[in-house]
């Protein structure tokens, strides 16, 4: 998961909320850090996001591949 691919998914997962979500919420699992914290702090996207849906409960099946574009089609 890319940087793009997380800040997708949190938007398309939290809507109006994601913002206050990545700046305020301290994740435990990432160290004790907010989400733009872990990010700055070099911490893949992907754990970042797993620990936000933990935190959140965010059921598993939204989980997996959230934030990527669909393929192009030819």
């Amino acid at each position: 998961m890319r940087r793009s691919e997380f800040l997708r998914a949190v938007s398309l997962e939290f809507g109006a909320r994601a913002s206050s979500l990545t700046t305020d919420l301290v994740l435990d699992a990432v160290g004790g850090r907010t989400a733009l914290e872990a990010l700055d702090a070099g911490i893949a996207p992907r754990d970042i996001w797993i620990a936000l849906c933990v935190e959140t409960d965010v059921p598993a099946e939204r989980r997996y591949g959230a934030g990527r574009l669909e393929p192009r089609r030819r």
